[in-house]
């Protein structure tokens, strides 16, 4: 992504919405966008994309689940604006277990750029079962999507909930109601 480029753009936005991109307020504002969309939409370059350290654990049970939860922030690719909530992750793991870390930064990186929220839900899903190969995965994302609310039908709080289980946690629903039964004890914890 190119900083000058990136910034002549902005400045024809301004231009076009019938700002003066030299105005007092909006002097460095090309330049923070375009040191912004760099930031924001880093899930473009590949050297950026975190390595899945695992670590080999044969101790582990079977069926012992491990979860995390987290907060995530999207762009959605019909009309770039944010979209970002909570997940919460769920892996029975095969003998190799990851970095919790790890799970955050996978999200991070695959939430940073132009999407839908269906397509990332099945995107970081896709990159843990390739590199961890676990025996199971859950993923639930909650997100709000300022595309619904601040234009268009203009509902407040326009949520959308996505899921992804597979391996274990798909076939066996058993498996699938534990964690959510664990999701809902750390609710009530906190």
């Amino acid at each position: 992504m190119s900083t000058k480029k990136l910034v002549g753009l902005v400045k024809g936005v301004l231009i076009e919405l019938g700002e003066n991109p030299t105005r007092e307020g909006l002097r460095d504002t090309p330049n923070r966008v375009a040191r912004m969309y760099q930031e924001m939409f880093l899930g473009y370059d590949p050297k950026k994309k975190p390595k899945l350290t695992s670590f080999s654990n044969p101790n582990l049970h079977y069926d012992q689940i491990v979860s995390d939860h987290g907060y995530f922030y999207s762009h959605c690719e019909h009309h770039m604006v944010p979209f970002f909530g909570e997940y919460y992750f769920g892996y029975i793991p095969n003998g190799k277990i990851i970095g919790l870390s790890k799970i955050a930064r996978l999200i991070d990186y695959c939430s940073a750029k132009l999407q839908v929220q269906e397509n990332l839900t099945k995107e970081i899903l896709d990159t843990i079962e390739k590199e961890l190969k676990p025996k199971g995965t859950i993923l639930i994302m909650k997100a709000r999507h300022l595309c619904k609310e601040m234009r268009g039908v203009k509902k407040n709080n326009g949520e959308m909930t996505t899921m992804d289980a597979r391996g274990i946690f798909k076939e066996n629903y058993d498996k699938r109601k534990e964690f959510m039964n664990i999701l809902a004890l750390s609710s009530s914890l906190s």
